[in-house]
């Protein structure tokens, strides 16, 4: 929402109907009252401000906010991420079933355990569970031997493993294999885990699709997903 809001504030042309699906829902029902518009071509409006004292308030919304209660009193407690995050992990002291936790503060982390060279993160709990086959199949995947050997596992479900502070570690790897789900929400998380780490990111998959695509049942719900 807040590109959108720059760019009517500077009077640039926005797709307006996009615009209008980030709105919170009352100023969505309210914005014939807020804004004027003018189609200058296919799919951009000039937007000017009818209502300045609403326009501020959406801006005042839109702006990132500095903690957990200032998102709180913006309505969405979760557009701050927390500075404490848990991660689970299996590792050659822990072989499971019950995997160790590691706690990432900031920059800091506590690992009761010494790293091995690698990482597989794993974005599904069931197969988080079943370690080992995933070791197996991402050995097989990528052609390299993965065991606890030389290769962690851990738990990255729930996008928490792409926060800022949980990356910060994971850079710590020489190698951070993502075992992700197949989706449009696996290709996001691994797009922004390459954004943070580079190279060091390898996203796992089969060296042949073709004996698996049969396995593939739900298209795409909509054209943006697709």
């Amino acid at each position: 929402m807040k590109t959108y809001l720059d760019k009517i504030r500077k009077g640039e042309p926005v797709n307006y109907p996009a615009f209008l699906k980030k709105l919170p829902e009352q100023a969505r029902r309210l914005h014939r009252n807020i804004f004027a518009t003018q189609k200058v071509s296919a799919n951009r409006w000039l937007v000017t401000v009818r209502d300045d004292s609403a326009f501020s308030k959406l801006v005042e919304t839109a702006a990132a906010p500095v903690n957990r209660l200032e998102a709180a009193r913006q309505g969405d407690s979760h557009r701050h991420v927390t500075k404490v995050s848990f991660v689970l992990a299996y590792h050659q002291r822990q072989p499971g079933p019950r995997p160790d936790i590691v706690v990432v503060v900031g920059d800091d982390v506590d690992v009761g355990f010494s790293p091995a060279a690698d990482v597989l993160v794993i974005e599904n709990e069931e197969n988080f569970y079943r370690y080992l086959q995933m070791l197996n199949f991402s050995s097989e995947a990528l052609g390299i031997p993965l065991t606890l050997a030389n290769c962690d596992v851990v738990l990255g479900g729930g996008n928490r493993i792409t926060q800022a502070s949980s990356l910060h570690w994971l850079a710590g790897y020489r190698k951070v294999y993502c075992a992700f789900d197949y989706d449009m929400g696996g290709l996001q998380m691994f797009a922004t885990m390459a954004r943070a780490l580079g190279e060091k990111a390898c996203f796992v998959q089969p060296s042949k699709w073709s004996p698996w695509l049969g396995r593939f049942r739900m298209p795409p719900k909509n054209t943006e997903r697709f």
